[in-house]
């Protein structure tokens, strides 16, 4: 089994950073293939022209070279320097032109000067070339040669799925896009943080719900990804997220609700957020990506989005969204926090009693003191009534409608304060998770 730690995730953020990928097309393709050599994924794919909704998906585009050079014979931009100094989804061009005629055609951010900027045009043919401003703004007057080496042809949208089963089919969905070239927090801690939790997950010796991992190229991706399987999440589907922007600096996971606001994963979130060890961003419908599919009108999934340090100026979709930013450290961070969150989404859902008329003997299942003097426990077991107390209340409670969250939110504990409870009423086959979907 593949081991995730730091060593391994750096060399595999090594390996991925070079690759030039985008919506659709090779990078994606190859990027997908190296992430299965360590999570097994099942290859779903949409043809191009397919209409998705409102959308239709476009053709693979192919890059093979790109440069812009001056008459002198100086390099402006390459791609095989930087995959950012190309437009995304360039269109095909060899032309000479002014410098005035090729300034519309260059893109840079003046306050942000050393930075290439990352630009895309997916869905109106342009072409163009990124630099970093101070570079354009010290563009001398002549001709320039404009040459974009690339293709548009017929192929697929490619989305990367696995699933690691559960005792229950109420799912947990989380997912990252993999579509951004050469970027670092914005781009491969995602995709990297999803293996890391995919492995983690894999080692627990029971899950309760089962877990789908999914990999898409950003928005068109995820409407693909709908396209294909909103009728299962409709029937499934408990909580999910998108994993996005988790290497950069920040102490704390950050997490916007879901636009409903009331998953397991909301909840739990809002729980460590009240505790100081999370931040919470309310679902805004003009910022993100992928979570707006999910939450859109038609669907209203109860999908998140979990990040560590998310759009931040000047590394956002910049050259220096890099290996020295985007930290390994704070990937693995991110999945140890993402697993403990994930370990108390495990127990904050709805239970049901299995033996609901009356109390059930406990003492016969070796769940309650079998000794008692003067009202204080005998065993000679630590805090004993406390694990009475919490056993009865969620007997009481757990009648197939209240999540553990709300049980313990009522009583002033957190959920993780029933763990052990629960955990001695499962074995003692007195409770079980219900398996309905958004419990």
């Amino acid at each position: 089994m593949t081991r995730v730690d730091h060593a391994f995730l750096d060399k595999l953020f090594d390996e991925l950073f070079p690759i030039l990928r985008s919506i659709t097309g090779p990078g994606l393709h190859q990027s997908l293939e190296i992430v299965s050599r360590h999570m097994p994924l099942t290859i779903l794919t949409v043809p191009g022209g397919t209409r998705v909704f409102d959308w239709t998906v476009p053709p693979e585009w192919h890059l093979r070279s790109a440069r812009l050079t001056h008459e002198s014979g100086r390099v402006i931009a390459d791609v095989a320097d930087s995959n950012l100094h190309v437009l995304n989804y360039a269109t095909p061009v060899d032309i000479r032109l002014s410098r005035e005629e090729l300034d519309p055609h260059l893109h840079s951010l003046p306050d942000v000067p050393e930075a290439i900027p990352y630009a895309t045009s997916y869905y109106k043919p342009a072409w163009g070339f990124c630099l970093k401003d101070s570079v354009r703004r010290a563009l001398p007057p002549g001709l320039y040669h404009a040459k974009i080496d690339s293709a548009f042809v017929d192929g697929v949208l490619p989305i990367g799925e696995s699933v690691l089963e559960g005792e229950t089919k109420s799912e947990i969905l989380l997912s990252s896009y993999l579509c951004h070239p050469s970027l670092g927090n914005n781009e491969l801690s995602g995709p990297l943080s999803l293996l890391g939790v995919y492995q983690r997950l894999k080692s627990w010796p029971r899950r309760r719900y089962t877990y789908r991992f999914v990999l898409n190229p950003e928005t068109i991706g995820s409407l693909c990804y709908l396209h294909l399987r909103a009728d299962h999440l409709r029937k499934y589907l408990a909580a999910g997220t998108i994993l996005n922007c988790l290497g950069g600096p920040n102490p704390q996971l950050t997490y916007k609700l879901s636009k409903r606001g009331d998953s397991l994963l909301d909840r739990v979130m809002l729980s460590r957020a009240d505790r100081g060890a999370a931040l919470i961003r309310p679902f805004d419908p003009t910022e993100g990506s992928d979570e707006r599919q999910y939450c859109s009108a038609g669907f209203n999934f109860p999908m998140g989005q979990t990040a560590r340090t998310y759009g931040e100026p000047p590394y956002y979709h910049t050259s220096l969204d890099d290996k020295a930013y985007m930290s390994i450290a704070s990937v693995v961070k991110s999945v140890d926090d993402i697993e403990s969150v994930l370990r108390t989404v495990e127990i904050a859902g709805t239970f049901r009693n299995l033996s609901p008329y009356g109390e059930p003997q406990l003492g016969k299942r070796g769940l309650y003191p079998t000794m008692n003097v003067g009202g204080i426990s005998a065993d000679g077991e630590i805090d004993a009534r406390t694990m009475v107390d919490r056993i009865l209340t969620l007997l009481s409670y757990s009648d197939g409608t209240m999540p553990v969250h709300e049980i313990a939110r009522k009583h002033g504990l957190v959920t993780e304060d029933f763990r052990a409870a629960l955990e001695r009423l499962e074995e003692g086959s007195l409770l079980r998770l219900e398996p309905r979907p958004n419990a």
